[in-house]
């Protein structure tokens, strides 16, 4: 029998609440019957007390852990999904740049032999050589569209003001009639694939203008 009047099966003793083997749980379910019986009989066990408010203190500190622990895992599973479709997206993205830069070079010679036509050929030409400036022509939007259905598009800086994340300055040029750092003269077309520069525009920067206004 304890020394509350009970049988020894229906009491956890103080020694059970200090062994690490019994869960935390049924020494708090035990301490709390007891506290319970003891109250109903009219029984006062102060020395008890103070163990059975450690095991429930015991006990909110451990869920508290446990709370915690469980949100910051919840937490590093949403960062890493969303790092995960990042990095899937970003692979759509750009697999295809080393192949799009190599295609940059035929878009190059397709502009560059377009240019080679004067205005004034171009306007009065025809028969095969008409055809074949319109094929050419034609060639190159379908490069150029193909390109941006895989997120490949051209910066058009002309009239812009100069911007070194996506300009390469090959000069300067003086010209009081715009604004200093506007883009005059485009040497060679730029692109971008996605948020990323594939190759910046080679361009002449205007010189001795008014200052450009603040965006």
């Amino acid at each position: 029998m304890s020394r509350w009047g009970g049988s020894q099966s229906r009491y956890i003793s103080i020694e059970a609440m200090c062994d690490a083997s019994v869960p935390a749980a049924v020494v708090a379910a035990a301490a709390v019957s007891e506290a319970a019986a003891a109250a109903a009989s009219g029984e006062t066990k102060p020395a008890g007390e103070a163990e059975i408010f450690a095991v429930i203190d015991a006990l909110n500190a451990e869920n508290a852990s446990l709370k915690d622990k469980a949100l910051r895992t919840m937490a590093e599973m949403e960062n890493l999904r969303r790092r995960t479709e990042k990095e899937i997206a970003d692979a759509r993205i750009y697999a295809v740049t080393s192949f799009a830069r190599d295609l940059l070079t035929v878009a190059d010679n397709m502009r560059r032999g377009l240019e080679s036509v004067s205005p004034e050929s171009h306007a009065t030409a025809d028969g095969p050589l008409k055809a074949l400036i319109e094929g050419v022509e034609l060639t190159e939007r379908d490069l150029l569209n193909t390109l941006e259905r895989h997120g490949v598009r051209r910066i058009e800086p002309q009239g812009t003001r100069f911007d070194p994340n996506q300009h390469q300055a090959m000069f300067e040029v003086e010209d009081a009639s715009v604004p200093s750092g506007t883009v005059t003269t485009v040497v060679q077309s730029g692109f971008m694939i996605g948020e990323r520069v594939l190759r910046p525009a080679m361009v002449g920067v205007a010189k001795g203008g008014p200052k450009p206004t603040a965006s």
